[in-house]
């Protein structure tokens, strides 16, 4: 196919193609930037890479350049929750009067090409993206290549598209439901087989969390706990805030990775709640496994920030914090139950992983960490205090 292609044209485009289809970034939509394409990767060293296409005259030019490009940096980080945000711009079209030897202006690492093969001068680019020349080697010119690099975009961008629309798809809440059934079955059935929901003596009959108890062998009151309730107040906030919560987490976690941090969440949840407790007090309610599912919400939230940081932000971690404080000021309220139930919750999802952003080893680290943190409970919990 004949035609020619500008180069500098050609150049973005080639840039785009290795950006998006070998390295996983994705478009950053961004009113007012004119000649400038923003990609956005949050796994990389440079979570941000920029193309600047626009002709950049002299040194005050690209001042202005960097100063604006900061300013739309933090509002950046904001939006994905980013403490520090190294950004790569690379200036493609520039004057014989700028500057290219200041290639580092704080966050910002600074590239000026010509070509492909000017990204050699830059030891950094070699080493982040060793194959940013080979990869971008074609052998079509013109607008075939244009029209190749073009379709091939369009394609990665679309599998994409499929990723999130597949994670964020709603789902029936199956495991949700049943678990609000099993602890309003079992918050009935102790009215009908025992004295209440307030007795003692039917609350430890029913598997309530108790110290002394579980240090003997019944570890299963670490569980089953979590489905015992103290009063009809009790149990309408709990499945008020699990009908709410559970079905987004079983909607982006799955069902098997849900009931997995659902249960492990409680446990934890309770293990620390046994160096609290003391011989006298009962422990019941399905609230640290609850707090778990917020921790997941987190977890979650942080890999998908691009689509939820708003949320995480002004909402989970605003309501994780109201309820920790509550908890402080409520003598009945297990707050180390709560505690516990978060940070197992944020491990446990770690571990299980998010479909589509966990790679293998932070599943492995997820997996370590909560054996980790189950074993020094445990340890805290049976062996310390004995």
């Amino acid at each position: 196919m004949e035609g020619t292609v500008d180069k500098h044209d050609e150049l973005v485009m080639k840039l785009l193609h290795y950006f998006i289809t070998e390295q996983g970034y994705s478009p950053i939509i961004l009113q007012g930037a004119q000649n400038e394409i923003w990609l956005e990767n949050l796994n990389n060293n440079h979570k941000v890479v920029r193309i600047v296409s626009n002709y950049i005259h002299n040194n005050e030019q690209l001042d202005f350049d960097i100063f604006k490009t900061k300013q739309i940096m933090k509002k950046v980080k904001q939006k994905t929750m980013s403490l520090s945000m190294n950004t790569l711009s690379i200036f493609i079209n520039l004057g014989d009067n700028v500057d290219t030897n200041n290639t580092k202006i704080n966050n910002i690492d600074c590239v000026y090409i010509d070509s492909i093969e000017d990204l050699k001068k830059y030891d950094f680019i070699k080493e982040e993206f060793p194959t940013i020349t080979n990869k971008t080697d074609f052998k079509e010119k013109g607008m075939e290549l244009f029209i190749k690099l073009t379709r091939e975009i369009s394609k990665a961008s679309e599998n994409e598209t499929i990723k999130a629309e597949d994670v964020f798809a709603k789902k029936k809440p199956v495991v949700t439901y049943t678990l609000i059934i099993i602890n309003i079955l079992v918050f009935i059935m102790m009215y009908i087989f025992g004295k209440g929901s307030h007795n003692t003596e039917t609350l430890l009959n029913f598997g309530a969390c108790y110290t002394p108890y579980i240090k003997v062998g019944e570890y299963y009151r670490l569980l089953t706990s979590a489905f015992l309730h103290i009063g009809v107040l009790h149990l309408i906030m709990n499945m008020y805030a699990l009908y709410v919560i559970g079905p987004q987490i079983e909607s982006f976690f799955g069902k098997t990775k849900y009931l997995i941090i659902y249960i492990m969440s409680a446990i934890l949840g309770n293990l620390l709640s046994m160096l609290f407790l003391g011989s006298d007090r009962l422990g019941a309610g399905a609230s640290g496994a609850i707090f778990g599912l917020l921790g997941s919400m987190v977890y979650f939230g942080y890999h998908y920030r691009i689509y939820l940081g708003g949320v995480i932000k002004s909402q989970i971690i605003p309501l994780i914090i109201m309820n920790l404080s509550l908890s402080l000021f409520i003598p009945s309220i297990g707050t180390s139950a709560h505690i516990g139930g978060l940070i197992g919750g944020v491990l446990v999802s770690m571990a299980v992983g998010v479909k589509y952003k966990s790679t293998t080893s932070e599943k492995i680290n997820g997996l370590i960490l909560t054996l980790m943190f189950t074993a020094f409970l445990i340890y805290m919990a049976f062996i310390r205090t004995i």
